[in-house]
């Protein structure tokens, strides 16, 4: 399963619009993605709820995992994703 660590990209961290934005993007891949701060818990990054709960700030790093097929390609993506100053956009 690969796995990355990503800084947090948006100015005011992983929260209401950015966590939602990610949210929907792991929806969309259908695949099975977890987060959660290298060395701690990771959750099911399906669930905005958990998303928001980890309370990741601007510059703050996450872990994510991707597995199935085109695992390598998703983690790319969402990688991206959360590098993106997502209340800009």
């Amino acid at each position: 399963m690969p796995a990355r660590t990503v800084a947090i990209g948006s100015s005011v961290g992983l929260h209401a619009r950015p966590a939602q934005l990610f949210v929907t993007a792991v929806q969309e891949s259908g695949l099975a993605v977890t987060i959660g701060r290298p060395g701690g818990a990771h959750m099911d990054a399906r669930s905005i709820l958990g998303v928001m709960a980890l309370g990741a700030k601007h510059a703050e790093e996450v872990e994510l995992s991707v597995e199935g097929d085109g695992a390598d390609a998703v983690l790319a993506d969402l990688v991206a994703l959360l590098e993106r100053d997502l209340d800009s956009e």
